[in-house]
């Protein structure tokens, strides 16, 4: 037949052709009669109803009346045609057989309409159920029957995911490989090719020129800071004291370069810093470091105040034993309820001092400083390090004592008793067990004994510096501080105290939780604040990570590493 004849089937007497408005009440885009303009002069599903008679006479050849045995199945499981609404008329039944052959095909064993309309006009068998849900297996033109079974090839898909999962935690170990680096650098490969020449401050910035003591008349704020950021210690609350003090005026700070610390547990070196050129000068370093002078000291002025804080090196150890307990393998070995009261029974047993991150459960304090945090407790060396550090640092403030840690700090860089307000921030939820007392806390004193013996001389020159200051003063100046203090806390903080995470409202406001637990508080910000304290209350209560951000520092690896965290909710 020519294209845009009339087919004779389509035409009867008495009754004019279909033509397109008849159409589209079946279905606007496939018409269900041949006709001009379509190709080779049949509907979609009559082209496919003929190629599907072909297959099956190729297959088994022609069965009773034409029909194959694959079919049958099929056309048993279709309902009759009591079970659909529009039975066809006798001429479109003569038109179905004249196109399926000798033996008529009876409604109930039609083919599913595959026409593509927005809607069907007519109800369809269960058994085409799989054209509507999958219409790209139209184009491969199968009867339901020979649609392949997902049972059958279940391996395939656990093999891929076994697949998958082994590039994904290659993946991991890469990107952890990079983001932490190896724990022992020597200092000679930490050096960089400067040397240890001093910073050359850009003409016309001000030198501040201060006496050694704040208290001295006419004195002026100390903008050149250097604070050795250890660990478990209330670092974190000095840290937001310092960046609010930079921001406040505008200072330079020497800040890492993709994570939030400076390659720890590495060696610091000066080419780690964000941004970093040969002779560039800073006024504030205050990132988590593993202590290297020489490198420090050539990246700030001459005159920049050096600070650090130490804890009762029992307490520590407890505290950083239940924050970093689970990234250090050697303690997964640990089987009973009370992991740190079965490693302090024996700890030699459990300890490997080259093992991974095994530096966070042994004189920590001594490691973060710069030193050997497996020295002989007997060695003179032992003593020649903390009298180093004596030399170094012009102030070490105690955690134990941190507001006349920080009455010392404001006086020593003549500051204002604004500058040194806080919230504090980083704080482990109180434990549901016991705290250390007893013989735990002399077997946790003793395992880090190193650490004993710095925090016992730095204890006794922080009291002599009380002394000298004024008993009756630092009352006076602890008593102000802390009356500030709570006034802000009135102002700042919604509920006026601290929050388990999963109370904390504002995501800006979430601190970073150890692995496996989400045990480290946070605060709510109140909704209604004054002008005046809105943008302090905000800042004193930011996370070190959401403030760094606020800095413009580039934190792409320690987002990274939150986004699979939270992606694994681990």
């Amino acid at each position: 037949m020519r294209p845009g004849a009339l087919n004779a089937a389509s035409v009867r007497p008495g009754r004019a052709p279909r033509g397109r408005e008849e159409a589209g009440a079946r279905g606007a885009h496939w018409p269900r009669r041949r006709g001009p303009g379509q190709a080779g002069g049949r509907t979609w599903s009559e082209r496919v109803r003929r190629r599907q008679r072909r297959r099956r006479g190729r297959r088994h050849g022609p069965g009773p009346a034409g029909t194959s045995r694959r079919l049958v199945g099929a056309r048993a499981a279709r309902p009759g045609p009591s079970q659909h609404a529009k039975p066809e008329k006798d001429g479109d039944k003569e038109e179905e057989e004249r196109d399926l052959g000798s033996s008529p095909v009876s409604d109930a064993a039609a083919p599913c309409d595959l026409e593509g309309g927005p809607a069907l006009s007519e109800p369809q068998p269960p058994s085409c159920a799989i054209f509507q849900m999958w219409p790209w297996t139209w184009d491969r033109q199968l009867p339901v029957s020979e649609m392949p079974l997902p049972q059958k090839k279940r391996w395939e898909s656990m093999a891929k995911g076994l697949v998958l999962g082994a590039l994904f935690t290659s993946f991991l170990l890469l990107l952890y490989s990079y983001a932490v680096p190896p724990l022992h650098t020597g200092l000679a490969s930490a050096r960089t090719p400067e040397g240890t020449a001093p910073c050359s401050p850009a003409p016309g910035e001000p030198e501040t020129v201060t006496p050694a003591n704040g208290s001295a008349a006419g004195c002026q704020p100390r903008r050149d800071i250097v604070f050795m950021k250890t660990h478990k210690t209330a670092s974190s609350t000095l840290l937001n004291i310092l960046f609010r003090f930079g921001q406040k005026h505008g200072l330079k700070f020497a800040f890492p370069n993709g994570r939030n610390d400076f390659d720890y547990p590495a060696f610091f070196a000066r080419s780690l810093v964000q941004d970093y050129r040969p002779g560039a000068c800073f006024n504030i370093i205050c990132n988590h470091m593993r202590f290297h002078y020489e490198e420090v000291r050539g990246l700030v002025p001459p005159n920049a105040t050096f600070i650090t804080v130490l804890r009762d090196p029992a307490r520590l150890f407890e505290s950083s034993f239940h924050y970093f307990g689970s990234v250090v393998p050697f303690t997964w070995k640990l089987s009973s309820q009370d992991k740190l009261a079965e490693f302090l029974q024996d700890p030699d047993r459990y300890y490997d001092p080259n093992g991974y991150n095994a530096h966070y459960l042994r004189n920590l304090l001594f490691f973060d400083l710069g030193y050997d945090s497996g020295l002989d407790p007997g060695s003179p060396q032992v003593q020649e390090h903390i009298l180093e550090v004596e030399r170094r640092f012009h102030l070490v403030l105690l955690q134990e004592y941190f507001d006349e840690s920080l009455v010392l700090l404001k006086d020593l860089l003549c500051w204002e008793l604004e500058d040194v307000l806080y919230f504090k921030l980083n704080a482990r939820r109180d434990p549901a067990g016991p705290r250390l007392s007893g013989e735990l806390y002399r077997r946790a004193t003793a395992w880090n004994v190193l650490d004993a013996r710095l925090y016992r001389h730095f204890n006794a020159s922080f009291w002599r510096k009380v002394e000298a200051f004024g008993r009756e003063r630092m009352a006076r100046e602890v008593a102000a501080l802390r009356r500030a203090n709570e006034r802000m806390r009135r102002i700042c903080i919604d509920g006026g105290r601290a929050v388990d995470a999963a109370a904390i409202q504002d995501s800006a406001m979430q601190p970073w939780q150890p692995l496996g637990a989400k045990s480290i508080l946070g605060y709510n910000l109140k909704k209604s604040i004054g002008r005046r304290h809105a943008q302090l209350c905000r800042r004193m209560l930011t996370p070190e990570i959401q403030y760094l951000m606020d800095l413009g520092v580039n934190l792409w690896v320690t987002k990274l590493w939150k986004f699979i965290r939270d992606f694994l909710q681990w």
